[in-house]
């Protein structure tokens, strides 16, 4: 007997045009409801993985990595038999014969094509934009350029005072450039803030050393071929190494014309996001629906939910437009604006200010009903105020309260979780991500979800920004009741154990662990090798536990400290050799020059640490530089290490006439004493001649500020995004003192800190008052911690430079790779 069975329908094709969040958004959805029915080939013009361009703005400023926001890895595509095709823009589309050509030549055929092709930055065309040095904001390329102008210092103009304009601006501020916000209008971001607002906003940019000029009407970029100023139309000119256009966007309709698609200021889709070619749909920023466009990410993927539905084969998915909120956080701040909130004749102003706080509310009404709001500082009531907005919810019966929120004086006083369960399912949660309350609540009932970053891996809500954080723990509450156990505070090491840092720790001395693998072994890890989280942080704890016994595992660091230079974007190196105290001699800095000169090395740069650094050093070269400084003297600045890096000091008593003690003679002995050290984060200390503070001793890991009766040590401070002043440890009257204090302190947070936590978080997770316990109140105990620490040192006190210079450790990793094998 035989069987017959009927071949397998074959799949259509679909081909999407823009690997952006719109367009990958409209695929999860599809592969949501319609899994297997097209073979799936997307086209991204660059050179990446679908990431979050929301977020942009945070690894400008070095708060996130590009990994960190990338949303669907390669790996996904993969799991999904999706062909991802990036860095290779299409060009061409044949409708008559349904095919579509990229740049590299290739030409794949579909059946359905989804344009997804987003938006263009506005360039706006005065003379001198096509400079060498002018730059929208659109793209990681774009953030890349103004890292790359960042490094080399100088001076930033930013056109535009929106939200873009204002994250460019805080971040190359943050980055050290001295910045100029130029915006047209009189009100910074007047699409999202009222004049109240954006005043406060001004000045919260201003407070940061931004310079804001409104009312500024640019008339030419002067240059010859790079940028050098920024001339306005009333004459002023200001200064510029580098200019950011940050002006507005355009829907990208450039491929939509080219192939005779109906085209007005987007490309014209109707409500089944359908084009004037049935075959070809389109969603995102590129789109134009019932004659309007969008720039938000809501909107966006309400398309993209409509586009999978239809693509899956429901003939009723209609998209009607959108009624926007905007909830940004915009330089660390958070501001909410929904509707018409320019208020005007038959409206109502229902305002709260509290300018001490940062905080300010306005609600306008118009016949009992919120026409619109604004809110800055505190926005955990914006989608409680744009849900009534949208449903047109009478105001009456609380307008009295209205202002201070959902839960003022009623049953969210008493129940936090009453705010979150009010709201709709569709309300919108995530901004960032598109994720309402609906989708979090299946996802935790359908899924089994009980903890956040499960949400988190599911939906996506909150894996950005985090600012929805909150309300996504409110869900979790709310659904699971009791069986929310909340986030624990302190959460395992990573996906390779169950157990914190902290617990690891304490099993690796009570156990005499001496080894990764042991450890590994003896915990039960689940993976046998472990990641690249885990490992490094082993490796640290290891080193710190049992110096002298454990033989540090270069396997387990991260590329720059196992070649013990910097990795820079192009591949090539950085080295910085250390300057005790900031101070330099005739010898060390021939020796710098000569190799400079030697190597061909193209920038040469002072740091803030007060060291030189070189940039540009080929891999190869590294171990011939380090041979040709240490033949001076010089040795690692450890600029790449989760240890000691400088220690910042000013002129002290020995030339300044304010200074009370000699403060460069005590920052070398600190630096001699402390480098090499390994602790679980970068150490940077300072010290000032007196309470003038130059060595801006106040925010490092541990400063000292010299004063006429001795020294003040102050400990726990940061500069960089998010800035903390130290506190006020002890006052002594001796150097010993200080070393004494200093080692003790260093050895401390070695052992207490988990890895890659900064001293700044450290001193605020055990509070001061407990460090004061074991350093200042515990002498005996101050003495046991600063002996462990000179111990330690007996053994980490070795140049690195000098092993891989003088041939006791293999070169073979410094190769080029034609040489290799």
């Amino acid at each position: 007997m035989s069987t017959h069975t009927n071949p397998p329908t074959p799949r259509e094709r679909l081909v999407v045009v823009g690997n952006g969040m719109a367009g990958i958004r409209t695929l999860e959805e599809l592969l949501a409801k319609a899994p297997d029915r097209y073979d799936i080939t997307v086209f991204g013009a660059e050179p990446h993985p679908n990431y979050n361009r929301i977020m942009l703005s945070p690894v400008l400023a070095g708060e996130k990595t590009f990994e960190q926001i990338v949303l669907n890895g390669r790996d996904w595509y993969e799991a999904n038999g999706i062909r991802l095709l990036t860095g290779d823009r299409v060009e061409v589309i044949d409708r008559a014969n349904c095919t579509v050509t990229a740049i590299s030549g290739l030409t794949v055929p579909y059946d359905k094509l989804l344009i997804a092709t987003g938006s263009t930055p506005v360039i706006i065309p005065v003379p001198g934009s096509t400079l060498t040095g002018v730059v929208g904001f659109r793209d990681l390329a774009d953030v890349d350029t103004m890292l790359e102008a960042a490094a080399r210092g100088g001076r930033a103009v930013v056109i535009g005072g929106g939200l873009l304009g204002l994250e460019a601006a805080n971040g190359l501020k943050v980055k050290g450039m001295d910045v100029t916000v130029l915006h047209l209008m009189d009100t910074l971001m007047e699409r999202q803030l009222d004049r109240s607002a954006g005043a406060l906003l001004r000045h919260e940019l201003e407070r940061r050393g931004i310079t804001v000029l409104t009312g500024a009407d640019t008339a030419e970029i002067v240059g010859s071929e790079k940028v050098s100023a920024v001339r306005l139309k009333n004459g002023q000119e200001l200064p510029a190494d580098l200019v950011v256009m940050a002006v507005g966007i355009r829907p990208n309709t450039t491929l939509g014309k080219a192939a005779g698609l109906a085209c007005g200021r987007g490309i014209q889709v109707d409500d089944a996001m359908t084009t004037s070619d049935p075959a070809i749909l389109s969603v995102g920023e590129c789109v134009e629906h019932r004659g309007q466009t969008y720039g938000l990410v809501a909107p966006l993927f309400e398309m993209a939910k409509v586009a999978a539905a239809r693509l899956a084969g429901s003939a009723e998915a209609a998209y009607t437009g959108s009624v926007t909120s905007t909830k940004l956080k915009v330089t660390g701040v958070d501001v909410f604006s929904a509707g018409d909130f320019t208020g005007g004749k038959d409206c109502e102003d229902i305002v709260f200010r509290d300018a001490a706080r940062g905080v300010y509310k306005r609600v306008v009404v118009k016949e009992n009903r919120i026409l619109g709001a604004v809110l800055y500082g505190d926005t955990k009531d914006g989608g409680w105020y744009f849900q009534m907005l949208k449903d047109g919810t009478e105001v009456a019966p609380v307008r009295d309260t209205l202002i201070f929120g959902q839960s003022f004086g009623g049953e969210g006083a008493a129940n936090p979780k009453a705010a979150v369960a009010a709201l709709p399912d569709s309300a919108e949660i995530c901004g960032c991500n598109g994720v309402c309350k609906g989708t979090i609540v299946t996802a935790i009932t359908e899924k089994g979800l009980s903890s956040l970053d499960e949400v988190r891996a599911h939906t996506k809500a909150s894996a950005s920004c985090g600012s929805c954080t909150g309300q996504v723990e409110q869900l979790l509450a709310l659904t699971l009741g009791d069986g929310y156990a909340g986030e624990a505070k302190a959460k395992p090491m990573c996906k390779c154990t169950d157990r914190t840092h902290d617990e690891v720790r304490r099993a690796i001395t009570a156990l005499d662990l001496k080894t990764i693998p042991d450890v590994m072994q003896r915990l039960e890890w689940r993976t046998p090798d472990g990641c690249h989280h885990c490992r490094p942080a082993l490796n640290y704890y290891l080193l710190c536990e049992w110096p002298g016994e454990y033989k540090d595992d270069s396997r387990s660091r991260y590329i720059n400290e196992r070649v013990h230079a910097n990795i820079q974007k192009d591949g090539t190196y950085s080295v910085v050799p250390r300057m005790w105290g900031g101070l330099t001699s005739a010898k060390e800095l021939r020796a710098i020059a000569d190799v400079v000169d030697k190597f061909a090395i193209p920038t040469v740069k002072v740091t803030g640490g007060q060291r030189i650094d070189l940039f540009g050093v080929k891999k190869e070269d590294l171990p011939a530089v380090w041979a040709d400084l240490n033949a001076a003297g010089m040795v690692s600045g450890h600029a790449y290490a989760k240890g000691l890096r400088t220690v910042k000091t000013c002129v002290g008593s020995e030339w300044c006439r304010f200074g009370t003690q000699d403060s460069t003679g005590l920052g070398v002995k600190l630096e001699r004493m402390t480098w090499g050290t390994w602790t679980p984060h970068k150490v940077k200390l300072a010290v000032s001649g007196c309470p003038r503070n130059c060595a801006e001793a106040t925010i490092k890991d541990l400063g000292v500020v010299c004063v006429d009766s001795g020294y003040e040590l102050h400990v726990g401070g940061n500069g960089g995004m998010h800035v903390r002043a130290c506190d006020l440890l002890v006052k002594v009257e001796t150097e010993a003192e200080v070393l004494e204090y200093t080692g003790a302190y260093m050895q401390l947070y070695r052992e207490e800190a988990r890895y890659l936590e900064r001293t700044a978080p450290w001193v605020e997770r055990v509070g001061l008052d407990h460090i004061r316990r074991r350093l200042v109140d515990d002498a005996e105990g101050r003495a046991a911690l600063n002996a462990r620490f000179l111990f330690s040192q007996s053994f980490s006190q070795d140049d690195p430079w000098a092993e891989r210079a003088n041939g006791s450790v293999d070169r073979h990793e410094f190769a080029p790779l034609a040489q290799v094998g």
